[in-house]
This record gives C-alpha cells, sequence and structure tokens, in this order.
C-alpha cells in the first residue's frame, strides 16, 4: 500500500511555519516514516516542474503557507489547488493575509519607493526599480509580478482548511496531520488546530473587568504577571483572537498579538477589538476618551496586523487596482459578509 504524499510550499511569509513543521519534535521521524514527502522546496531539492508533471489529485495533502504577494505566488497556488486533494491554508499568513498584508496599507509604487530609493541605507542614484522583464545579451530575465493588493490564499483558490497562527503551535500541527492521515478530519472549510472561543478563555489571567484611563505600550510599564493585560491598560487582542495557541505570548508577560485570527463568528477581528477597548476605557466624556485612544500606536496597524486582507477594510481604498483588483470598500465589505 503506497504512502500518503504530503506537499509543502512557502509563497509570502517569513519562513516561521517551515520551521514550526520541525517543531513537532521526535513526531517528525513518525511523520517520516507515514508519509512521502513529495515537494518541500525550501528543504529538498524538487522543482516546479515535478508538481505540474503530477495527476491531478495525487498529492493528499498541502500544507501552503504565506500570502499571495507576487503572480508566481498565484501560479503556485492555483498548481497546489489542482494537484492537491486537501489544500490548507496554513498558518497567519495563508490564512489571513499576515505581516506581508500590512503591504495593504499601501500600494506597489510606494512600497517600492520607499524599498529602492528613499531608505536612509540606500544607494541607488539611478533610481533603478524591479522590471519584470529585462533583455541582456544572455536573453531575457523575468521577475514575478509584484501585486498592489497582498491576497489570502482563500482568496485565490478553494482552500479546504485553515490552520491559524504565526507560526501555529507544534501541537496542533501534530493534531492536523494526525487527522489527515487518519481521515478523521471536519467539514470543508474548518479551522482547525484551534478552539473556538478566544485566547481570553484559555488565559489564567484575572479579569476584574477594571476601567483604565491611559494605554501603555508593554516597554513602559512592568505588568503584573497575574492580572489581565488589557486592564493594566496594555493593548492585549486576546478578547478579539481565537484561542489555542496555549496563550503563549501572554505567560511570557507580552500581549497576545492576534496571530490566530478572529475566533469563531466575529466576522471583523480588528473592529471587535475596538469595541473591547472602548469597553474598559474609564470615562464618558468624548475628549476624553479620544485622548486615551490616540495613546494607541497605529491603531489600524494593531488591531489589524495579521488580518488585514481577510479583513472588511480589505486594503486602503484603490478606484483601480493595476494588479487586476477592482474592489472597492463596499464591494469589499459585501463579499466578506459572504464568506
Amino acid at each position: 500500500m503506497s504512502k500518503p504524499k504530503v506537499a509543502l510550499y512557502w509563497a509570502a511569509s517569513c519562513g516561521g511555519c517551515e520551521i514550526a513543521v520541525l517543531e513537532i519534535g521526535q513526531k517528525i521521524l513518525d511523520l517520516a516514516e507515514a508519509v512521502d514527502i513529495v515537494f518541500w522546496p525550501v528543504a529538498l531539492d524538487f522543482k516546479y516542474k515535478h508538481v505540474e508533471a503530477m495527476p491531478d489529485e495525487s498529492i493528499d495533502l498541502c500544507l501552503f503557507n504565506g500570502a499571495i504577494r507576487t503572480s508566481e505566488q498565484e501560479e503556485m497556488a492555483c498548481l497546489m489547488r489542482a494537484k492537491s486533494k486537501v489544500l490548507v491554508a496554513f498558518g497567519a499568513c495563508a490564512q489571513l493575509g499576515g505581516i506581508p498584508g500590512l503591504g495593504n496599507f499601501h500600494d506597489r509604487q510606494e512600497i517600492f519607493d520607499r524599498a529602492y530609493l528613499e531608505t536612509p541605507s540606500t544607494d541607488n542614484p539611478d533610481g533603478t526599480m524591479p522590471q519584470t522583464l529585462t533583455e541582456t545579451p544572455a536573453g531575457k530575465l523575468e521577475l514575478p509580478v509584484f501585486f498592489n493588493t497582498v491576497k489570502t490564499l482563500a482568496q485565490t483558490v478553494e482552500v479546504d482548511y485553515f490552520v491559524p497562527g504565526c507560526p501555529p503551535h507544534a501541537d496542533r500541527i501534530w493534531e492536523v496531520l494526525e487527522a489527515v492521515l487518519t481521515g478523521a478530519l471536519p467539514a470543508p472549510g474548518s479551522v482547525v488546530g484551534a478552539f473556538d472561543k478566544t485566547c481570553c478563555d484559555e488565559c489564567e489571567r484575572e479579569r476584574k473587568e477594571k476601567e483604565i484611563a491611559r494605554i501603555y505600550r508593554p516597554h513602559q510599564i512592568h505588568p503584573d504577571p497575574e492580572q489581565c493585560l488589557l486592564d493594566q491598560g496594555i493593548i492585549c487582542m486576546g478578547p478579539a483572537t481565537r484561542g489555542g495557541c496555549g496563550t503563549q505570548c501572554v505567560k511570557a508577560n507580552m500581549p497576545c498579538r492576534g496571530c490566530y485570527g478572529p475566533p469563531a463568528n466575529v466576522m471583523d477581528q480588528g473592529a471587535k477589538m475596538l469595541s473591547a477597548v472602548a469597553s474598559v476605557i474609564d470615562s464618558e466624556d468624548p475628549e476624553t476618551i479620544q485622548e486615551v485612544i490616540d495613546q494607541i500606536k497605529d491603531p489600524a496597524g494593531t488591531f489589524y496586523r495579521f488580518g488585514l486582507p481577510h479583513s472588511l477594510l480589505r486594503r486602503r481604498y484603490r478606484p483601480v487596482d493595476e494588479s487586476g483588483d477592482t474592489t472597492p470598500a463596499s464591494e469589499a465589505i459585501r463579499a466578506a459578509a459572504k464568506r
């Protein structure tokens, strides 16, 4: 009897999800014995042509991590979808857009200007920019198209399951692999390797529903390790974040960053967190409330740190997007409501 075939692919992400797979420890030996890894370019010498030659749906499971930022990543998402029976959006970037998704506050030209012209360390007097096609004496050199809009995997192809986290917790990764190998999978479209309730429901800190008069950044205060961080005026995304990570950040006396995405039945993580913050401000005076809110550094980047492309906002409004994305904010909201 042939072993199940497993593939792993890395798109727009930091690579932490690839490392997280190795954090299942000695169980990696069980995995290697139980499956054939037929595509994992970060670890083994596979080429795209090897996957293209495979029959459709010949791969039993593909763990696809990373958002869709370029035409190459979009092409690979379509290829892995065609070749895989089960395609998993693995990690926050594939599921929600992740940190690369913060690029949606800008467009391609602004990003290129910053990276290649404006940074203090840049020495580019000729203003050279990346080109998708360059003629050289040796032939044509091609680069993928860099999209204006970062997309999630599910905004690109149909996805069977979602595994949240930046990166996913090692114990949850093994549970997912074990479920696939045994056939004990939930209904398609489910979030696996996580809980339906919030990170706060996992948290062991004491919550007193204290009203706060000031917002602190983590380096500005020595927080009580026994008390709720939000009650102490630190923006902790726990109330608006799905549980399942074991509250690792909070146990290290650092606030939840929100990498597991919105909990079940929450459409927009940022809006949910804004509501949570509003509930603890110790004032009914509009000016005082505004003063407290103004103490939150980069609220959009904080509340949508991992999920801007997946949110109702999706990106900064653009009437026309050169990458082919012409979705105004109102249409994005309607589309999100259907998800």
